[in-house]
């Protein structure tokens, strides 16, 4: 006998029990050995948990936790038709912007790439260390023939976190100068954060086509987004109480003094919030591969499901040698911040 029909029959809602309108959902195991006469026999100690299943087992009208997912299902496609209608358009140029990239970093010959993108790192860092492990990392994975995997994600990681830092520094900026958007932004900050980075591929999958860029270009910017909209806000709250006094007694506007005093003072934060935002692209990009994102997840995609265990692992090292590139450059630029700051 199900553990909860006391409930309902105490309650007075036994006839609405019996009547017609129950789940739909399959009878368990348990029900089928009930009307059989095998219930197992149970005690105490294993009463279930007053949850949705088990009170339905004594109230076949109560819903079932498979109702509730269901009915968050079809709520989802009923308006999805209206949410790509206005979505399209406005993520349409994302696709663009990662199509040109892509088209650009592959077609432009690697002897053209490799001294450009070792150039920046030049002009960037001032270090001829840095310099040539950038040469050394690209060249290696040019001669195992992974050179156009590394420019693949190389490419979305440029779109994406570029996008990331352009959304997520003005964000940090108007919470660090409302309390009100701050308690706003914080819950939906800590979820974006704290959500599993497959989940963000679930709800993109079905608004949008597996063969849009801007498919895995969304879920890229929105799990990279987070550490430079939070220490944006957070390097510019902690900027000294002092400096504010002294710019306000110079009569300096709530603009000058943003541009003039609390930007550059917080640029070390911010820089740390891009380094963290670029990590994190790169993390999401491998995981993206699962819904058509070009790169070197693909390959470690390949690894796992064909059981390539060569192929998975020499990817893998390729995604670190690229991580440790990204990681150093940003780091060496963060360095020279602090650098002109305390000169």
């Amino acid at each position: 006998m199900p553990t909860y029909d006391w409930l309902f029959d105490s309650t007075g809602l036994r006839d609405w029990c019996d009547g017609e309108g129950g789940s739909s959902a399959p009878m368990s195991m348990a029900d089928l050995m009930s009307q059989a006469g095998n219930a197992p026999d149970t005690s105490v100690w294993q009463t279930p948990f007053p949850s949705m299943d088990a009170l339905n087992d004594a109230c076949a009208s109560f819903p079932q936790a498979r109702d509730l997912t269901r009915g968050l299902e079809r709520g989802f496609l009923d308006i999805k038709d209206s949410l790509s209608v206005v979505l399209d358009p406005l993520t349409q140029p994302l696709s663009w912007a990662l199509e040109a990239a892509l088209w650009l970093f592959q077609t432009t010959p690697w002897f053209v790439m490799i001294p450009v993108l070792a150039l920046i790192v030049a002009v960037i860092s001032r270090s001829a260390r840095l310099t040539g492990l950038i040469l050394a990392a690209f060249g290696g994975l040019a001669f195992i023939n992974y050179y156009d995997y590394a420019m693949q994600t190389l490419a979305i990681i440029t779109v994406c976190a570029l996008i990331a830092v352009l959304f997520g520094v003005p964000v940090g900026i108007a919470m660090s100068r409302s309390d009100r958007l701050e308690r706003i932004m914080i819950p939906v900050l800590d979820m974006l954060q704290t959500l599993p980075p497959f989940v963000y591929l679930i709800p993109l999958i079905f608004l949008f086509s597996v063969t849009e860029p801007k498919l895995y270009g969304i879920a890229v910017i929105l799990y990279a987004i987070v550490p430079v909209v939070r220490l944006t806000n957070l390097g510019i709250r902690m900027v000294d109480p002092e400096v504010i006094e002294a710019a306000d007694a110079f009569g300096m506007t709530r603009r000058q003094k943003l541009y003039g005093v609390q930007i550059p003072l917080a640029l070390p934060n911010i820089m740390a919030g891009v380094n963290q935002t670029i990590m994190m692209s790169l993390a999401m990009v491998v995981i993206a591969s699962m819904v058509s994102a070009p790169g070197l997840g693909v390959l470690v995609l390949r690894g796992i499901r064909n059981l390539e265990l060569g192929v998975g692992l020499v990817a893998g090292f390729g995604i670190v040698l690229l991580a440790v590139v990204l990681d150093r450059s940003t780091k060496a630029a963060l360095a020279r911040v602090n650098a002109v700051q305390k000169g």
